[in-house]
């Protein structure tokens, strides 16, 4: 005999599947079946069904089992429900094989998870509303709706301030706005060039030509009593002395009014894009620096917040070994160097980190491998732990100092166990010092509420005074 254990939200079903050699043999048959109930129901039949008593036995269960291992109302079910024979003749049929693995050996019951096995699971859950009796198609629905939320919930542990999701999307808005203002100032420097080249030259930065062009506008009107405003706004009377130079002897042509008031619309949109490039820029930082403040501290929060990005997740790239990471963002240079059997890449977006353009040629692989190794311990740290400080960020990029310091002079580098040591006398204190602030706090609360009571009983004889001689003299 074939029994089938079917999972749903609302308890744990036993079904017993009749002509198990005939629907073994043909199994297109039983495919058919599936969607007709009155042929399906001949075939399997309800045998034992237990109910959850709650929403968080139900969700317990689940998480249990999306571990593979069985639950103990599980197991309480089977024992009781499950018919047992001398030879082992029933089989359990199970869709998971981690929970048939744990169940074969806590029970002791023949499990199989392969064969006919999914086609009738499929089909219960087609028909199931139909076999538990008081249970409609549409209330299944919304139970399994409201488990899958509690297990999602569960499984991902919400925390608001450790949300790497926005981290992710910030840095790709970042990249994008980087690349946008790099065309539009392009485009921006041209257009204007043909009425002003010679401004390009006197200012090579993007930000501040836009500036300058929205404030210069028609060259011919800008005089020296506009000097000081832009000498503001360039930040070098040098800079300026030359723009009015350049501006009375240019050999740009004339422009109209029009032309120049769709240049200074155009101007005003780069310098918007820019704002809010710095605002972003300025939000990912603070991002970082509450979600990953070791990484951030060890690589920077653009080189982290990229790491993260290609990673997926924060708990992915903790999961990441240390020569995983090394390579993260060089991938496709990994799997040619692969196939044409040459050289493979030293790094991929650590490359983008101080230390390895500061390291030498010969020096770079291994302040890579190294560097890796570092940010591997810090996302850990920083995915797991539960005080968010940058306490070993900052020892870890001592450490890589240190090394490269090693590399240059060949001074010994401190051992990784004696520095996390310091790291975790630190934390220590940090957390000491927390606690008497904390608890100074609550001990000037109470002082305050003792005074204030001490205050009302002492007013409260004189009052009492008061309301006497009140009613003496109405009386």
């Amino acid at each position: 005999m074939l029994f089938v254990l079917f999972e749903h939200s609302v308890g744990y079903c036993l079904f017993e599947v009749t002509e198990f050699e005939e629907i073994g043999s043909f199994i297109p048959q039983v495919e058919q079946s599936v969607t007709d109930f009155s042929r399906f129901n001949k075939v399997v039949k309800l045998s034992a069904f237990i109910p959850f008593n709650t929403a968080a036995d139900a969700l317990e269960a689940i998480n249990s089992m999306a571990e593979g291992i069985a639950p103990e109302t599980l197991k309480v079910f089977l024992e009781a429900k499950f018919p047992r024979r001398k030879k082992n003749e029933n089989t359990l049929g199970i869709s998971d094989p981690k929970l048939a693995g744990n169940i074969t050996d806590l029970l002791q019951i023949k499990c199989t998870f392969s064969g006919v096995v999914p086609e009738v699971i499929r089909g219960i859950r087609y028909h199931f509303h139909n076999f538990v009796k008081g249970l409609t198609a549409k209330t299944a629905a919304v139970a399994q709706l409201g488990l899958g939320h509690s297990y999602s919930r569960a499984k991902v542990k919400f925390n608001v301030h450790r949300v790497d999701n926005n981290i992710i999307h910030s840095i790709a808005l970042l990249d994008q706005f980087d690349k946008d203002i790099n065309k539009f100032s392009m485009r921006m420097r041209e257009w204007y060039s043909y009425h002003f080249p010679e401004l390009y030259r006197i200012i090579p930065d993007n930000y501040l030509y836009a500036k300058a062009v929205q404030f210069v506008g028609n060259r011919k009107e800008l005089t020296e009593d506009k000097l000081e405003e832009l000498e503001e706004i360039v930040m070098d009377s040098a800079k300026a002395q030359a723009i009015l130079a350049a501006a009375k002897s240019s050999m740009g042509m004339d422009i109209s009014p029009i032309d120049l008031n769709n240049i200074l619309k155009f101007t005003h949109r780069v310098l918007g894009l820019a704002d809010c490039r710095n605002s972003i820029s300025q939000y990912l930082k603070n991002g970082m620096s509450s979600v990953a403040p070791n990484l951030t501290a060890l690589l920077g929060e653009q080189v982290g917040a990229r790491l993260i990005s290609h990673a997926g997740s924060l708990t992915n790239l903790a999961k990441y070994p240390a020569s995983t990471v090394q390579i993260l963002g060089a991938e496709k240079a990994l799997f040619r160097a692969l196939k044409t059997r040459s050289n493979t890449p030293k790094y991929g977006i650590l490359f983008n980190s101080t230390f390895i353009g500061r390291a030498s040629t010969q020096n770079k692989g291994r302040i890579s491998r190294f560097l890796a190794n570092k940010c591997s311990i810090a996302s850990r740290i920083d995915c797991f732990a539960e005080a968010n400080v940058n306490i070993f960020g900052e020892k870890l990029r001592e450490q890589v100092e240190d090394r490269l310091k090693f590399f240059e002079t060949g001074d010994l580098p401190p051992k990784n166990i004696d520095v996390m040591k310091d790291a975790l006398n630190e934390l220590n204190e940090l957390q000491e010092q927390i606690k008497e602030k904390s608890e100074k706090r609550k001990k000037r609360k109470k002082e305050k509420q003792n005074d204030s009571i001490n205050i009302e009983n002492e007013e409260s004889p004189k009052k009492k005074k008061k309301k006497k001689s009140k009613i003496i003299e109405e009386a």
